[in-house]
C-alpha cells in the first residue's frame, strides 16, 4: 500500500536502513519543492521556514510524546549526544553507566569524559535490570541506544528508566537505530534526552536530526556551541542580551538546515500517519523471518535480537563478498566486523525476504 511512497522498490530490495535508507517521496518532495522555492525567489518566503522549523518540533515531540519545547533541531546523533556529554558540569568521581559494543557516537564522548576524572562502568547491552539497577546506584548519567547497531538488540527503554527515576541518574538514549520504527515514550520511560537523525529508519535525509531534552535537564547542560540563535533575542540583531532562550531552541547555534528540515519534517508526519505500532510489528516480523531463514541455512545470527537488525555469518565467510553478491542481484545490506547485517523497513516484503535468503 505505501510502496509508491518508496520508489526505491522499483530498483532494489533495500534491507540497509541501519546505515542510510532511501528518502521517502513526502520527503524528497518538500525538499525539492524548498530548493525550487528558493531558486526563484530567494528568502521571500522565509516566514515559511520558520513555520517549518516550529512544525519539526512538533512532528519529533509527537513522535517520541515530549513538547516542541523540549525538541532541538541538530545536525545529527553525535551533536545530540555531544551537546549533553559537553555540558553538563562533570567532576571528579562522577560515574557514567554506559554499554559495551555501542557505535562510536555513544561511547566517544563518555571516554574523553575520563580525562576529567569521570569514571565509567561499562555493561554488557543485554544486562538484566537487576545489573543496570546496581550500576545504577551513585551514577550521574546513564547512556544506551535504542537497538544495538549490530547485535539488533532493543533495550529495555522503560524498565531501564525506573531504574534511573529511581536513583536520580540522567538517563539519555541514542534513538537512531529505532527511531521511527518502534515506539518510544519519553515520559513513560523517564528518559531526560534522546538524539536521533534522519537518515535511518526515519527514511529522512542525511545532516538534520532531533535532540529531545526535558525542561528539567536542561536547567543542567549548557550550550557548547554558541551562536546569535541560542539567545532568547536572536531576531532583535542590535541586541546585545545573552539571556539564553527559554527552551531547547538553546542548543540551536546558528543558522538551521532548512532543507533538511522539510524533509525531516515530511518524512515523520509520513511515519506518524502510517502509525509507527503498526511499523513495528511489520519490522519485527520481518527481521523474525531473516533469523529464521538464515539460521535454516547453517548461518550463526549474532546473538537474540529483538530490533529490525540481524546480523549473521558463517565460518569462512567473507562478508563483503557476500554483500557484494547479494547487491549484484538488486539486494542492499551491509558488512559489518565480519557479519553480514540486514535491516528491513515496513515496506519491504516477505516474498523480497525470500529473495535474500535464496540468495545465501
Amino acid at each position: 500500500m505505501y510502496r509508491e511512497f518508496l520508489p526505491v522498490t522499483r530498483r532494489l530490495i533495500y534491507l540497509n536502513h541501519a546505515a542510510v535508507a532511501p528518502l521517502c517521496r513526502p520527503a524528497a518532495e518538500a525538499m525539492q519543492a524548498l530548493a525550487e522555492d528558493v531558486m526563484e525567489w530567494g528568502s521571500f518566503h522565509y516566514s515559511q521556514w520558520l513555520e517549518c522549523y516550529a512544525g519539526l518540533r512538533g512532528s519529533a515531540a509527537k513522535l517520541v510524546n515530549g513538547s516542541p519545547e523540549e525538541i532541538a533541531i541538530v545536525k545529527n546523533t553525535s551533536e545530540g549526544i555531544a551537546t549533553v556529554a559537553m555540558g553538563l558540569d562533570w567532576h571528579a568521581g562522577d560515574k557514567v553507566v554506559a554499554f559495551e559494543g555501542e557505535f562510536p557516537a555513544n561511547q566517544y564522548p563518555w571516554r574523553r569524559l575520563e580525562s576529567k576524572g569521570v569514571r565509567i562502568e561499562w555493561l554488557a547491552p543485554t544486562a538484566p535490570l537487576e545489573r543496570i539497577d546496581q550500576a545504577a546506584r551513585g551514577a550521574r548519567l546513564l547512556a544506551i541506544s535504542f537497538v544495538q547497531f549490530l547485535s539488533g538488540f532493543r533495550a529495555d527503554l522503560a524498565g531501564i528508566g525506573e531504574i534511573c527515576r529511581r536513583h536520580g541518574v540522567v538517563y539519555l538514549v541514542d534513538a537512531i537505530q529505532g527511531l521511527g520504527a518502534f515506539p518510544v515514550d519519553v515520559k513513560a520511560a523517564h528518559i531526560d534526552a534522546l538524539a536521533a537523525d534522519g537518515h535511518k529508519w526515519l527514511l529522512g535525509p542525511e545532516g538534520c536530526g532531533v535532540l529531545y531534552i526535558s525542561r528539567r535537564l536542561q536547567e543542567q547542560v549548557e550550550p557548547i556551541e554558541f551562536g546569535w540563535t541560542n539567545v532568547a533575542g536572536y531576531n532583535d540583531y542590535a541586541s546585545r542580551d545573552m539571556t539564553l532562550r527559554p527552551d531547547a531552541g538553546r542548543y540551536e547555534c546558528g543558522t538551521l538546515n532548512t532543507i533538511g528540515c522539510y524533509g525531516l519534517r515530511a518524512a515523520i508526519d509520513f511515519l506518524l500517519d502510517i502509525g509507527i505500532d503498526k511499523i513495528a510489528s511489520t519490522v519485527r516480523g520481518l527481521a523474525d523471518q531473516i533469523v529464521r531463514g538464515v539460521r535454516e541455512r547453517g548461518y550463526e545470527v549474532w546473538g537474540e535480537p529483538n530490533g529490525g537488525i540481524v546480523s549473521f555469518r558463517k565460518a569462512g565467510m567473507d562478508s563483503a563478498a557476500l554483500c557484494q553478491h547479494l547487491r549484484e542481484h538488486s539486494v542492499i545490506t551491509a558488512p559489518r566486523a565480519g557479519w553480514v547485517r540486514a535491516s528491513p523497513h515496513f515496506y519491504i516484503t516477505p516474498e523480497e525476504v525470500e529473495k535474500l535468503l535464496g540468495l545465501l
